[in-house]
């Protein structure tokens, strides 16, 4: 299988995030090979956040507590599950998350790249560009939230 440039990898990510029905999760690591890293500190900021359809558990257990995304207020202040109230106000979720998190550039799969570390949760949140206004994200850490099946949970953010 031949490397995908980083403007085919785009242009499959934005296949693949409207695509109706499943997504393999072998084709969002193709993806996320050929994407670029991404700083913590260009990704402060409010973030809209959304599953791709693999059949992992996760996109379920988000979507009962009405997930809405992230909030990246500073290195070290970090709202990892924002989600909506009964009124659609936004609040950070901290029962869900086992408190907040911060931001760090830590190595995944051979690059260095900003990572969310959730300061309650051994869960690591690794993100790459796809452009100015959206991150791809993979869910990495111990624990069944994390792997189901032995498959990560990959999401999209994009710049509220």
């Amino acid at each position: 299988m031949t490397k995908l440039t980083t403007e085919e990898a785009r242009k499959k990510f934005d296949e693949l995030r409207h695509r109706d029905g499943r997504v393999d999760p072998r084709e969002l690591d193709e993806v996320w090979a050929a994407l670029d890293t991404v700083r913590a500190e260009d990704i402060l900021g409010e973030w809209r956040g959304s599953g791709f359809d693999t059949g992992h558990a996760g996109s379920a257990a988000l979507e009962q507590i009405r997930w809405y995304g992230k909030r990246f207020n500073s290195l070290l202040d970090v709202q990892p599950v924002i989600c909506t109230d009964e009124d659609g106000n936004l609040y950070s979720n901290t029962a869900a998350g086992n408190g907040e998190a911060s931001l760090w550039m830590v190595e995944f799969r051979g690059e260095v790249t900003a990572t969310m570390v959730y300061d309650g949760l051994p869960i690591f949140d690794h993100f790459k560009r796809v452009d100015g206004t959206t991150l791809f994200g993979i869910m990495n850490g111990k624990g069944e939230l994390v792997f189901d099946k032995g498959q990560h949970f990959y999401f999209i953010l994009d710049k509220a």
